[in-house]
């Protein structure tokens, strides 16, 4: 995804100018245009006074001419600064180490899967079926100081001097591990939960084992070895989870972020929105964990993103 973005943009700019001339010719007009403007409000490079308007243009194009970088930068930049793109090179680098580092014979990766449910869908980041049971991964895209532990509900996000409450995740991917046992009819041992922060985030609490960087979660993973699966099993397991699963698409997408909008809408009239159907949506935006917050000045409650100030999503 990420890759197919900055070829993007980069194909877009390198068709508009490509040589010397084009980028010539496009400051031109940059120029003209602006000189058409100025004199409109009462100045002009032509008849201000202040500088000739050749010279400026034959400064101004000599300067792209040998700066033209710049632009595709400070696009690229733009880009890869966004919430949303950080999420997905925060998923794309957990998928990368998982596979690296697991045996491909024994472990088997499903990536962003959305599963039906009784009120709705479910969507889980990552699961990794083994001979030792199944692994249900939930990656947490956030920043800052994190501060919690296995049995509170809530825990701590801070960012400097601000303090943000967001639902244990745990108890998020509590919903993703009871689902996925109820769908493949497995034992509560042989599904495993896991959660993974990247490297943007510093715990300032001890985490459980199951909770932690994705070099944790891999030797968490893999401390797992009593056998919980045949290679036959696994095979049905692997079936049945490809069968059941909604096909991604961006049907599926926009129907999950429906689900997500109308469980926060019903909740929000009633005024009883639970803090794991909160943690279970995403920010339609960016993607990150929605979480509630409080205005300071009128104290009212009301639904924002995770990502906050970079994303500025809020839901009354």
């Amino acid at each position: 995804m990420i890759s197919l973005c900055v070829k993007i943009v980069s194909d877009i700019y390198f068709a508009i100018i490509s040589d010397a001339n084009k980028r010539k010719h496009i400051a031109y007009g940059i120029v003209v245009i602006s000189n058409f403007y100025l004199q409109s409000i009462g100045l002009s490079f032509l008849y201000g006074g202040y500088m000739d308007f050749y010279f400026f243009v034959n400064l101004f194009i000599n300067a792209l001419s040998q700066f033209w970088f710049v632009i595709p930068l400070v696009l690229l930049t733009s880009l890869l600064r966004s919430p949303t793109i950080k999420g997905f090179i925060g998923e794309w680098y957990v998928n990368k180490k998982l596979v690296s580092a697991l045996d491909n014979q024994q472990y088997k990766l499903f990536k962003n899967v959305t599963l039906p449910t009784e009120d709705g869908t479910t969507q889980i980041d990552h699961i990794l079926l083994s001979p030792f049971g199944l692994f249900v991964i939930e990656t947490k895209n956030m920043q800052g100081w994190i501060f919690g532990s296995e049995r509170q509900a809530k825990w701590t996000q801070q960012i400097y001097k601000h303090k943000t409450s967001f639902q244990n995740p745990l108890r998020q991917n509590y919903k993703h591990t009871e689902t996925l046992r109820e769908l493949l009819a497995l034992p509560k041992e042989a599904v495993h939960s896991v959660v993974i922060f990247t490297a943007r985030a510093e715990f300032k609490t001890v985490m459980p084992a199951n909770v932690g960087y994705i070099n944790q979660a891999i030797k968490f993973i893999k401390n797992h070895e009593q056998v919980c699966f045949t290679e036959q099993q696994r095979i049905e397991l692997a079936h049945k989870l490809a069968t059941k699963k909604l096909q991604p698409s961006i049907k599926t997408h926009v129907a999950h972020i429906k689900h997500v909008k109308e469980i926060i809408k019903n909740k929000e009239q009633t005024n009883e929105i639970t803090n794991v159907e909160l943690a279970e949506s995403l920010c339609p935006r960016c993607n990150s964990e929605l979480v509630p917050r409080k205005n300071r000045k009128t104290k009212e409650s009301f639904i924002g993103c995770s990502s906050y100030p970079k994303c500025r999503y809020m839901s009354h």
